[in-house]
């Protein structure tokens, strides 16, 4: 009866736990998933994305950024600034319009949705009727005119959303006020441009998709003038003096038309073709703008010819004589040109083009010859290749941490030196307290990349380094436009043509600097960081983890052929060793101890250790089952045995119905005495009985991919006998067998003179032969044994090794605690049979108090295949705390997951985007920004372009709140893509409610109220 028994709560513990553990989604890394929409305020200098989703993302200077979601889960068409003002206007493409406003709240700006509206027509209109394709923000900030399909613009007015049916345009009102001869042309059909004149507000443009384009006088309800073109209308831009309109059009022309007071339509100045005269794609948006020399700047999209450009994203750029076109790497959304801010101002001057393409923002410098990029310092895309694995590296020296940053630079040389022009608003976060970087592994031959994601907001990408032993060219050539160059713009590419060069583990030591890096055809390499370029041969090592075994034949693919001779090297992290594993297998795991130059790699066939120092192999060891011959079929391979596979399927019918026997009562149940009876019901009302554990079955032995290597582990530690703690190895694999391997590392002096030595001392089989995901080890005071050289770098106090050290093993289905060096079981918990869940992560990690600055407790950080997140005490392993982060359906966001040493995590909420949370209450990273008014700002802006200095003097990175500090909880707003289902009920009632039937096609408002402050928590 005993062992069911559970001690009670103890209330200065569960303070204690308050202190320690709190669960936010603080910020989203990289860039949004399926943009569709961009919008851009000169005066705030704040840029806005929407998605399909229906979330909304600002961002302006570095640690500037804000996040919102409409209540409507729709994709999200157009965004507008309101001019001069803190709010914008976002259109759905439920063609619902939504107002949201920066407000300042306890000293920080958020944003928050203030109203929505939908327009409806009168009772029994057309949908077209009313389906919104313009919105145009008036520079009163009181009206919106909303152009329509059927060619009507409707008026608006703000902030109430509230029609003004007696201001409407529609089509028939101008057409009684055009000339004869226009009125049989069916010039009208949809609105697709509006434009105010720069000038004079009374006046604004309108422009029909079949080529008529009218000034309309809002005072006077007339037809200043009309310009009528014979083909297809798809955009208009006015000149910033007002005397000229630029319109493109569907057959990749655009045309000049001049305003005058005349009310005969005038002929156009210029009517070009800048790609013709082979047919050519439609020019759908166009930007024409003055400058001090004289001669404007021609910015369009589209107008390639159709035959050899007609599937690629291009943006051409007319100035001066020089004529580009750039070829982005993905579908443009939207761009915008980055102009003087002042209204006032004479000229355009332009300085940036601003781009969104699909999978990544790109910022091209105007004023610099060449018209180069400028990097980004957020919203790096961070999918460039798909993302196959990622590493955290926390508190990283300030020595490493500036040699990765000047590698990087000198990787960068082809970028501006411009600032970044989208810097407004002001970050009010405290500098980080620590430097950070998240390593991101990819399947293409750009390798890794290494990204400050830091303990505050996100910087750009640091440094990056190849992995491949080939470079592939580019695509076919096409036959470039006359006059033009074609440059190929964007880093994103997701393609190659062998799947082998995708990498599958990476390991940095922050105090040496190495990096080891694995791949899927059972490659290993070890780089160290260099700061100028180099050309040297990368030495070459293979490793035979079946040299043992005979009869086995590998099926799966092909290893790589290592480049011969010498190789050039940019500066940054270069290879000097190469280990090939043979057969080529996925590296599955791996380990890197700088103090003693070892590396640790294994696959599905066993592993090996390979001394790095002496370009000398140690050991491999086979970890193959007999029977286990679908591990050498190889990731690739199809090939599948139906004769074993139903075997297999038999033998677990057989085992199960087996089992069942067992556990039927042999017969009637003997009879209890009365007075034990009640005296244990008794009992039992008193005390608080443990949950009642699930049956879990033992896996067999024959099961496939038992050899699987799972986990590699060193330490310094008593493995042969309590006297003496020696280096060693540890390896955990698929079927639940650990290896131990007892290390003899020379000393220093005699390093490079005598081998390292290994020799097998402990095996375990784990009983229920789970795969092993973890494994510890714990000195006297129960604390997990310090990294390498973080010791001697004086960043850890030097381990216990006096008192007796402890193994934790942890697998899928239990966590388990040994003495060492006998290896007897002292402790133990059984998590799928209490909760059903299995481990899919595990680290451990150091949580500190908010309020007690020198006290903190090392506990272990779970993610199981439900997505809940636990915290397990050590050495006890008591469960502490528990978290849903993650929906159990996303499988890529489980697999992606990775935690920190200070009680923080991050996951793939898309290809493109991390999630970021954190489990502590002292290490939490939120953007805390004020957005000022635009009314307070002097528009004018000072533009220095020569000044490395000044860039990196504004480089300015927010960080966690000061320790300590009282926090408010509450709702911290997730990606779109991942709300809850009582979140999906809650939207769906609204919208049910709100969306009855009405008689008056005149929508009333809809007050919402739903914000987020700073991209965080909902007020």
């Amino acid at each position: 009866m005993r062992r069911f028994l559970r001690p009670g709560h103890d209330p200065a513990r569960e303070r204690l736990k308050r202190d320690l553990f709190q669960f936010n989604k603080t910020v989203e890394h990289g860039f949004p998933h399926q943009p569709s929409a961009l919008g851009y305020s000169p005066s705030l200098r704040i840029l806005a994305i929407g998605t399909r989703s229906g979330a909304i993302k600002l961002y302006g200077a570095p640690g500037v950024e804000f996040m919102g979601l409409h209540r409507e889960n729709n994709a999200v068409v157009q965004i507008h600034f309101l001019p001069g003002q803190c709010q914008l206007v976002t259109l759905l493409d439920d063609n619902s319009l939504h107002l949201w406003s920066l407000k300042v709240k306890g000293g920080v700006s958020e944003l928050q949705e203030d109203e929505s509206f939908t327009l409806r027509g009168p009772p029994g209109a057309a949908p077209s009727a009313t389906q919104i394709t313009v919105v145009l923000p008036h520079s009163s900030c009181q009206l919106l005119y909303l152009g329509t399909e059927s060619g009507s613009v409707f008026v608006v007015q703000l902030p109430a959303f509230r029609a003004l049916e007696d201001q409407t345009i529609s089509s028939d009102a101008v057409l009684q006020r055009l000339p004869e001869e226009v009125r049989h042309r069916r010039a009208f059909e949809m609105v697709e441009a509006l434009q105010e004149h720069p000038r004079d507000p009374n006046q604004i443009l309108i422009g029909y998709s079949r080529g008529l384009v009218v000034i309309w006088d809002l005072q006077g309800s007339c037809v200043l003038c009309h310009f009528l073109s014979s083909q297809q209308l798809e955009n208009v831009c006015w000149q910033r003096d007002g005397h000229l309109i630029v319109s493109c059009h569907s057959d990749g022309s655009y045309c000049q038309w001049p305003v005058s007071s005349d009310t005969l339509q005038p002929e156009p100045l210029r009517s070009c073709v800048p790609y013709g005269p082979f047919p050519c794609k439609a020019i759908t948006k166009i930007f024409w703008l003055t400058t001090k020399q004289g001669l404007p700047f021609t910015i369009f999209q589209g107008g390639m010819p159709r035959a050899s450009y007609g599937d690629r994203h291009c943006i051409s750029v007319i100035h001066n004589g020089q004529q580009t076109a750039f070829d982005f790497t993905s579908r443009v959304i939207d761009f915008t040109v980055l102009i003087e801010a002042n209204p006032e101002a004479a000229l355009d001057d332009p300085y940036a083009l601003v781009v969104l393409a699909e999978e990544e923002l790109v910022v091209i410098d105007l004023q610099t010859a060449g018209w180069p990029l400028v990097q980004p310092p957020y919203l790096a895309s961070l999918h460039c290749s798909a993302i196959t694995c990622s590493h955290h590296v926390s508190n990283i020296p300030l020595k490493l941490w500036e040699r990765i940053i000047a590698a990087g630079s000198r990787q960068n040389t082809h970028f501006s030196t411009m600032e970044w022009p989208i810097d407004g608003g002001t970050s009010l976060a405290p500098a980080p307290p620590q430097r950070d970087l998240l390593l991101t592994g990819r399947a293409l031959p750009t390798g890794t990349r290494t990204a400050q994601c830091g303990s505050g907001m996100p910087r750009a990408s640091a440094c990056g380094c190849s992995t491949s032993s080939a470079r592939y060219g580019c695509s076919s050539p096409t036959q470039t436009p006359a006059r033009a160059s074609v440059p190929r713009v964007g880093s994103f590419d997701p393609y190659s043509d062998d799947p082998r060069l995708g990498i599958q583990k990476i390991f940095l030591c922050r105090y040496s600097g190495y990096l080891a890096v694995a791949g899927t055809a059972g490659q290993v390499l070890v780089l160290e960081l260099n700061d100028e370029a180099a050309e040297h041969a990368v030495e070459q090592v293979e490793a035979d983890l079946l040299q043992d075994q005979e009869g086995y034949r590998w099926k799966g693919h092909e290893r790589l052929c290592a480049r011969p001779g010498p190789v050039h090297f940019e500066p940054g992290f270069q290879p000097f060793v190469l280990v090939q594993c043979q057969p080529p297998a996925v590296v599955t795991s791996l380990a890197l101890h700088s103090e003693w130059r070892l590396v640790a790699f294994g696959t599905s066939h066993g592993f090996g250790l390979f001394d790095h120092q002496q370009r000398r192999q140690v050991f491999v060891k086979c970890t193959l089952h007999p029977n286990d011959q679908l591990a050498l079929e190889g990731p690739l391979s199809r090939v599948k045995s139906l004769k074993k596979s139903l075997r297999q399927s038999f033998r677990r019918i057989r085992r199960s119905r087996v089992s069942s026997r067992k556990r039927r009562p042999a017969g009637p149940p003997g009879e209890v005495q009365e007075g034990s009876s009640r005296a244990e019901r008794t009992g039992l009302q008193n005390m608080e009985l443990a949950p009642v554990q699930r049956k879990i079955e033992a896996r067999s032995a024959e099961d496939s991919f038992t050899g699987f290597v799972r986990t590699l582990y060193f330490a310094d530690t008593y493995l042969r006998d309590s006297s003496r703690h020696c280096p060693s190895l540890w390896a955990g694999t698929n079927g639940g067998t650990i290896y131990a391997f007892a290390l003899r590392v020379p000393p220093a002096e005699r390093r490079m003179d005598e081998p390292v030595r290994a020799e097998q001392a402990k095996e375990i089989q784990l009983m229920h032969r789970a795969p092993v995901v973890g494994i510890l080890v714990l000195d006297g005071h129960s604390v997990p044994l310090p990294e390498p050289l973080e010791v001697a770098h004086d960043l850890s106090k030097s381990p216990d090794m006096q008192g007796s050290h402890q193994l934790l093993v942890v697998s899928e289905e239990q966590f388990k605690v040994f003495t060492l060096p006998k290896v007897s079981a002292r402790l133990k918990l059984k998590l799928t049979a209490l909760e059903g869940s299995r481990v899919r992560r595990v680290s451990a990690a150091r949580f500190g108090s908010c309020r007690a600055e020198d006290y903190g407790e090392h506990h272990l950080a779970v993610l199981t295949n439900l997505g809940d997140i636990q915290v397990v005490s050590l050495p006890l392993l008591k469960p502490q705390v528990r978290y849903s982060c993650i929906r159990r359906e996303d499988v890529s966001g489980i697999a992606s997951c990775v935690f920190t040493k200070y009680g923080q995590g991050f996951y793939l909420i898309s290809p493109s985007e991390f999630e970021r949370f954190s489990l502590s209450t002292k290490w939490l990273v939120e953007p805390r920004c004020l957005v000022d008014s635009a009314e307070t700002k002097n528009h004018s802006r000072l533009r220095d372009r020569s000044g490395p200095e000044k860039a990196s003097g504004r480089a300015r990175n927010s960080g966690s709140q000061s320790d300590g500090e009282e926090r408010r909880s509450g709702p911290v707003m997730e990606h779109a893509l991942l709300n809850d289902e009582r979140v999906l009920k809650e939207i769906q009632s609204t919208l049910e409610g709100d969306r009855g039937s009405c008689g008056d096609w005149r929508s009333p408002r809809v007050a919402v109220g739903y914000g987020l402050s700073n991209g965080g928590g909902c007020s």
